[in-house]
């Protein structure tokens, strides 16, 4: 076609507007197919991350309800484990827990330790039923938590893991995902609660600045005043703290402790911990060895008495426990 109207100008047939006007269009139309062809094979790659994303949200939970689940409202917190056996599925020979046995008060703040392996992510991963128990049962006021929806487990526990979850939105909604139904008021006050209202109130848009992928935008310590001001709009009876201030400078941790003594006031509090001293303002201290209990007891008799922590107290480095 290019040939043809080239010829046809050479014999007078088309002027050279005409010409100029044909390839300036063709120019546009090449230009746009390369902007569709683009577009098309980001479609193609999001698509493709798309639907990995919703497989994995839309997979079905590995625990099935029980038939008679029931939605009860948990106001307590006691916790009990009753002799709990349990080991991973498709690792039949690891056994995690046999016939393991404990009792948490209500409002008791109970502080857990042990080395890599020793069963401490276990009990959080079995008390947040993300695994069902072999054997034996795990209470909460009494009621067998396989008698409870998941939904009504999950509203009862507020967790603060070491690695903060964030989702690319704004720190408001990263707050509100505590709850979902909560004010701006509500969510204000419980960014001041966690020491996090001053950075808030910095950062270019306040509480609606984006924290980015995985709150790339943010340190560890903002990240983790968010995930506890998120867990102080929950406002669930009991809280689980996984290696909460492990991985912090010591500036963002007496922040992030002023923080944490806030939410544990009036709550059953199970805090698993790398630095030891963080434990001194627990009621009880849970020493876990392969996957039993070889010491209970607060942090002042524990610390006096020759045993396993005692050794983990003197042979931690920078107050840290070694793994």
């Amino acid at each position: 076609m290019t040939w043809l109207l080239i010829e046809r100008w050479q014999g007078g047939v088309v002027s050279t507007g005409d010409l100029v006007m044909v390839f300036t269009l063709l120019g546009g139309m090449l230009g746009t197919l390369v902007f569709i062809g683009n577009m098309m094979n980001r479609l193609i790659r999001n698509y493709g991350e798309i639907e990995e994303g919703l497989q994995e949200v839309l997979r079905p939970l590995d625990q099935e309800e029980h038939p008679h689940a029931r939605d009860a409202g948990i106001e307590s917190g006691a916790i009990t484990l009753s002799g709990v056996t349990f080991r991973y599925p498709g690792a039949p020979d690891a056994r995690i827990f046999h016939d393991l046995s404990l009792s948490i008060l209500p409002h008791e703040r109970v502080g857990v330790v042990g080395h890599s392996g020793a069963g401490k992510s276990s009990l959080v991963a079995l008390l947040l039923r993300q695994y069902e128990v072999e054997d034996g049962a795990i209470l909460i006021d009494g009621i067998d938590t396989r008698e409870l929806t998941l939904a009504s487990v999950r509203r009862a526990i507020a967790f603060v893991p070491q690695d903060p979850v964030m989702f690319h939105r704004t720190i408001r909604e990263n707050i509100r995902y505590g709850r979902l139904e909560a004010s701006d008021e509500e969510v204000e006050a419980a960014a001041r609660a966690a020491n996090a209202h001053d950075f808030i109130a910095a950062a270019p848009e306040g509480f609606d600045t984006l924290v980015g992928e995985r709150g790339v935008k943010l340190s560890g310590g903002q990240r983790q005043r968010i995930a506890i001001a998120r867990a102080i709009l929950k406002d669930a009876p009991i809280l689980v703290l996984d290696e909460a201030t492990s991985a912090l400078d010591s500036e963002s941790e007496s922040l992030i402790q002023d923080a944490l003594e806030e939410l544990m006031e009036g709550k059953t509090v199970l805090a698993i911990a790398h630095r030891l001293s963080t434990l001194r303002r627990m009621d009880r201290i849970l020493v876990f060895e392969q996957g039993r209990i070889v010491q209970d007891g607060a942090h002042e008799t524990l610390v006096q008495q020759a045993g396993t922590y005692q050794t983990l107290w003197e042979h931690q480095a920078g107050g840290f426990l070694k793994e």
